[in-house]
């Protein structure tokens, strides 16, 4: 099983919401769908950058350090990776 750290961008909020799951296309879902709190105001949500990693510890320490960058560090982040 590999777990997948993503980055999400709302046109509606102008914001980025970051995550990790072991399942990408149901967790696009729910956050499209309105089921998880912390995105239900940004919808829809467009997928932006992923990355897959072996373990999910792996992933939540990439998803801390995503978590901790400015969104000026962010928009650096995807236009050199992604």
């Amino acid at each position: 099983m590999s777990f997948t750290v993503y980055i999400l961008y709302s046109l509606a909020t102008d914001t980025y919401y970051k995550g990790q799951t072991s399942n990408l296309e149901d967790r696009l879902r729910r956050h499209n769908g309105g089921y998880e709190k912390a995105t239900k105001r940004g919808i829809p949500w467009k997928l932006v950058w992923t990355a897959t990693k072996k373990t999910r510890g792996e992933a939540l320490k990439l998803e801390k350090k995503l978590k901790n960058l400015s969104r000026e560090r962010t928009l650096e982040f995807i236009k050199k990776y992604g």
